[in-house]
């Protein structure tokens, strides 16, 4: 949905290995983090001088392969190095168009033939070992239909709207909303900055409220590092984690509903006024936006009257946060977690 293909995809969350063919085997650079704590399941040989440097099965320690890394530049692997590995890149001739493999295809034995039959030399895959890095995200493309952005943006539709039959117009103008709309979105200046903080990206700017496609491919990053094992969850219940939503922004939220019925009305009279003899005051009627007001002041949760016993309750209900409300928790749904006192409450 975010206009993106699955080769850009891949490339966006693994990194690629270059295969090059030598002889009967695959060259291949020498990187640390790939071969420490692993059991190679064939001889590691130096490309350039042909010696063993490492033999099958045998486990390589973190310092083993840090010492392997200041003599050795690139590894000669076996000719069946590649199978099981998926490719980084569409294989296409570039000539006739044809599509050998796809990006994200498991190399198999008459695959890798097929590519070497036609001249690949050099075969680019994902740098997926199934131990540090998982293959989530390329099995995930592998299982979706979406064809394109249009399928993707209609999945959305259906999900949100069901019953309702998708237009593309329709589908782009309700994704949109979601997120990318100020009008419908917004982060708030400290929810820009905390996210700017937890996704390491100081350089973007506090005025920008609305979700960029950059911060859901950031996001994702994390989640898949998370199933990785790299990185920290974030605690929930850490107040360092939480906002305070004061009485003016819970306000302005209740009056935007209130314009948008008001619009949905100017916009319903004008369709049936003649436009060129009325009036400003034909069309407008300030009510809806008034009465979303009164209901807010009226009948929301968060609405009390003051505990006025004494003075002492009266300043304690002042002072009184709480995570009830709406968008917020339920007396019925808070576990013991919510209840729990937080060291992070000192």
């Amino acid at each position: 949905a975010l206009g993106m293909d699955g080769e850009e995809i891949l490339r966006t969350f693994y990194e690629t290995v270059p295969y090059e063919k030598r002889g009967e085997g695959w060259v291949t650079p020498y990187k640390f983090e790939r071969w420490r704590g692993v059991k190679p399941e064939f001889d590691l040989i130096d490309a350039d001088t042909g010696e063993v440097v490492a033999q099958a099965g045998q486990k390589i320690s973190a310092r083993a392969a840090k010492k392997l890394g200041e003599t050795t530049t690139s590894l000669s692997l076996a000719a069946d190095a590649l199978l099981g590995r998926y490719l980084a890149n569409d294989a296409v001739n570039m000539e006739t168009g044809e599509i050998y493999a796809e990006a994200g295809d498991e190399l198999d034995a008459p695959t890798i033939e097929l590519l070497e039959g036609h001249g690949f030399t050099t075969i680019d895959v994902l740098d997926i070992d199934h131990v540090t890095v998982g293959a989530y995200m390329r099995n995930t493309l592998r299982v979706d239909k979406n064809t394109g952005r249009e399928d993707a943006l209609f999945d959305v539709y259906r999900v949100m709207r069901p019953g309702e039959p998708p237009t593309p117009e329709a589908a782009e103008a309700m994704y949109n909303s979601l997120f990318f709309d100020s009008e419908r979105y917004d982060l708030s200046a400290v929810g820009r900055v905390k996210m700017n903080m937890r996704l390491e990206t100081p350089e973007v700017s506090d005025e920008i409220r609305v979700l960029r496609k950059d911060d859901v491919l950031k996001v994702l990053q994390i989640l898949v590092g998370l199933k990785d094992g790299r990185g920290e969850i974030d605690d929930i219940d850490n107040l360092g984690n939480r906002r305070v939503r004061s009485v003016g922004e819970l306000l302005e939220n209740q009056y935007r509903v209130g314009l948008l019925r008001m619009e949905r009305a100017i916009k319903e009279r004008m369709s049936s006024v003649d436009i060129d003899t009325v009036m400003p005051h034909d069309l407008i009627n300030a009510k809806p936006a008034a009465a979303s007001v009164r209901e807010f002041f009226g009948s929301s949760q968060l609405s009390q009257f003051m505990d006025q016993t004494n003075p002492l309750s009266e300043i304690t209900h002042k002072r009184r946060l709480s995570a009830l409300g709406p968008g917020g928790l339920t007396r019925e749904r808070a576990g013991f977690e919510v209840r729990d006192v937080h060291p992070s409450h000192y």
